[in-house]
């Protein structure tokens, strides 16, 4: 018959499997090198918006990351199985806008993956009955006609901002980060990156609602060649040590038809926050909209970087909206950040960290070691009993 300390025993098995999981797949951590250029070949800072390019390489491939604020902000990435690759650009059919190839990832045979995230529209409604379920929305802020600030780098990080001619007041930014080894966010939702991704964070900042009840959607826009970000995971834990109170990650994945094998990723926790420096208080929750397939000439038109880089963009949107009924409305503070990963191949997986192993493992084991030891000090006092020799009573 099992016994208590069975189940117990498993666990601890479980765990130390974990650990060791942990310890292996850290030990295959890769790097990259990276280079960053601003407007690569152009003399000057070309009217109408930036073109970042920052080159990843590894041992055998590169990755470049392409940010552009030529239209609506535009973020590229291309992946190639070359670590010499390069991009070209035609600057004047690059500002033209009016035919795709002005500008190329050479040579074209080394790109295995290309990949492609439009923010398009900022969407607002008035949630007057506090039920945030979209609706009585106002004209849409197309973000293709913001006026957006020159590129402010800074090491691997680069901040660009913007805002529509009705602003009063503040500003949508988005800040990218590239990443040269695998580690986490320094702040809230803490995001897990490797060196085969890069990560997004998206600030709306003293801009003034239109209504006392206003809450806000992002709508994006995946693109690529064959196959561009087409359905939504997502993914449950038990632990949420890094992002407090959220137990979810969504996925966002491209995949070949019939394969299971993950080509690109956008990865987000849903949870948006109200404050720069966030407490727990300050954390929203935030939900999609299921994938629909978009316009591939309408997103062209909108972005520079998409008309230069795709000839058949195939496009797939969908909206992010923030806050619950009953919540905080964006008036309560004006500020909104939310954080989004974007790469190749797989997205990271979040593990337990080694403190919560180190506890789990303690949690479990003590009381295991506990109920040995008991039941060795009862078979020992058993035995010594059961071996005393006593006079015959006459």
């Amino acid at each position: 018959m099992a016994t208590a300390a069975e189940p117990r025993s498993g666990a601890v098995r479980v765990i130390l499997t974990l650990c060791v999981f942990k310890l292996l797949s850290g030990a295959e951590t890769s790097s990259r090198q990276l280079t960053i250029e601003l407007n690569p070949g152009s003399p000057l800072a070309p009217p109408g918006g930036d073109l970042l390019h920052v080159r990843a390489v590894g041992d055998n491939d590169t990755l470049h990351y392409l940010l552009s604020s030529q239209g609506a902000p535009t973020l590229l990435l291309v992946h190639t199985d070359s670590p010499s690759s390069t991009v070209q650009v035609n600057w004047i059919q690059f500002l033209a806008r009016n035919s795709s190839g002005s500008l190329k990832v050479e040579p074209e045979s080394s790109v295995m993956y290309s990949g492609g995230v439009v923010f398009s529209r900022l969407l607002e409604y008035d949630d007057v009955n506090d039920t945030a379920e979209p609706s009585n929305f106002f004209p849409p802020y197309e973000l293709q006609n913001f006026t957006w600030s020159r590129l402010q780098l800074s090491g691997p990080t680069a901040l660009l901002c913007g805002a529509a001619t009705t602003f009063t007041n503040g500003s949508l930014c988005l800040q990218l980060s590239v990443f040269d080894s695998e580690g986490r966010g320094q702040t809230w939702p803490r995001l897990l990156h490797s060196a085969n991704s890069s990560q997004l964070e998206v600030r709306l900042d003293g801009v003034l609602p239109r209504a006392m009840h206003s809450r806000f959607l992002l709508e994006l826009q995946a693109v690529g060649g064959a196959y561009p970000l087409s359905r939504v995971e997502v993914r449950h834990s038990i632990d949420d040590e890094f992002t407090p109170s959220i137990f979810k990650v969504s996925e966002w994945v491209s995949v070949e038809n019939s394969s299971s094998d993950v080509l690109g990723f956008a990865q987000w926790k849903p949870v948006a926050y109200r404050q720069r420096h966030p407490v727990l208080e300050d954390a929203t929750p935030c939900h999609h909209s299921e994938p629909q397939p978009q316009s591939g000439e309408a997103t062209a038109a909108s972005s520079a970087l998409i008309r230069a880089f795709y000839p058949e963009p195939k496009v797939v949107g969908l909206n992010v909206s923030f806050g619950l009924a009953g919540e905080k409305f964006y008036n309560s503070t004006k500020f909104l950040s939310w954080t989004l990963l974007v790469g190749v191949g797989s997205p990271p997986v979040d593990f337990f960290s080694p403190l919560v192993i180190a506890i789990m493992a303690v949690g479990l084991g003590t009381p295991m070691i506990l109920l040995l030891l008991g039941g060795v000090y009862v078979y020992v006092r058993k035995r010594a009993a059961s071996t005393t020799a006593y006079e015959p009573i006459n």
